[in-house]
């Protein structure tokens, strides 16, 4: 019986790739025919949303069971009754979100082009693993990368007897590169695929800062800033993980962390403590500085925000005064 059902949301989790292709079309033939006043626009962007509840609906027992990841798990959670009410509030024929459905749009833009352009996604993928090997080197841990597992047949330590031939779990494509650690005869390895760069995340600060109505200045300044901040973080991300899961430091509580994530390889623990448990929550309290440093640069992204948190919960709530933060306050910038 719970077989079945999770085959089912497993067939129902494969669908979220070409359910998020549709909505990003639909999203942008909704922003174009709104920008030529087309009376159309409403109701494409209302179906958009709607598909987009059944993508992150379609994504909750991928992360929540195949990934362990709780985090990403709960935001999918919460992500589809908020894309049901933006459908149902352009469905009757409001304007007001436009703001916010704009900024969707321009992240997908962002991040597609490493889904499909194999050369710019390899080129991000292999920076990532440079900048990673590099951080690792400097703290003294020197882990070989590797294409292939037999690669690392120079590095076994003496005495050691692992199986070089098996495949390495995890990769998506041949030049993604692998860090790899020796536990006794066994070996323990840590991939750097596209989820490992930090692109998501960058592309979605870019989608909310490039949405809205400010100059150019102040969204380049924002921008950078915190693409910077991501990129380096998510460096110290990896490094943690890596290290942590790579040389077993986060063993604990085995017996209860396995029951809960229902695993059976041991080894996966210091992974699930450095990566689903530590790093994720951790990656959430970083979005919120980063985007609180954001805000300080482009006040405006508030108001849509605003917007969607007044209509999830019927509350008038000031953030932007809360967080002392007002774009109608601030100064005209001195022209060059």
């Amino acid at each position: 019986m719970f077989g079945e059902v999770g085959d089912l949301l497993s067939a129902f989790g494969s669908l979220s790739y070409p359910l998020g292709w549709a909505t990003l079309l639909l999203l942008f033939v909704g922003i174009i025919l709104d920008y030529v006043g087309r009376t159309e626009a409403r109701q494409i962007l209302a179906a958009a949303w709607g598909l987009f509840a059944v993508f992150w609906l379609s994504l909750i027992y991928p992360w929540f069971v195949t990934d362990d990841s709780f985090v990403r798990g709960a935001g999918a959670v919460i992500a589809v009754p908020l894309s049901v009410i933006m459908a149902k509030t352009f469905w009757k024929g409001s304007a007001e979100l436009i703001t916010l459905t704009r900024a969707v749009a321009i992240m997908g833009l962002v991040y597609a082009p490493f889904l499909v352009i194999d050369p710019l996604r390899e080129q991000l993928i292999l920076m990532v693993t440079d900048h990673t090997a590099w951080a690792m080197n400097l703290l003294g841990y020197n882990p070989p990368v590797v294409t292939e597992l037999s690669e690392a047949q120079p590095y076994v330590p003496e005495g050691s007897n692992p199986n070089l031939d098996r495949e390495i779990g995890g990769k998506e494509h041949p030049y993604e590169n692998t860090f790899v650690f020796f536990q006794g005869d066994g070996t323990i390895t840590y991939t750097i695929i596209l989820a490992c760069t930090g692109i998501g995340s960058m592309s979605v600060v870019i989608g909310l800062v490039a949405a809205v109505n400010a100059s150019l200045r102040r969204k380049i300044r924002a921008i950078a800033l915190a693409v910077g901040i991501i990129y380096a973080l998510n460096i110290i991300r990896n490094v943690f993980i890596g290290i942590n899961f790579g040389h077993q430091y986060m063993h604990w509580a085995p017996d209860t962390i396995m029951w809960l994530f229902m695993m059976e390889n041991e080894l996966r623990v210091s992974y699930i403590w450095s990566d689903r448990i530590l790093a994720q929550v951790g990656s959430v309290f970083a979005m919120l500085i980063i985007f609180y440093l954001v805000l300080r640069e482009v006040p405006e992204i508030m108001e849509p925000i605003e917007e969607v948190i007044y209509l999830a919960t019927g509350e008038q709530y000031d953030l932007s005064g809360a967080l002392d933060i007002d774009p109608e306050s601030e100064k005209p910038e001195p022209s060059d």
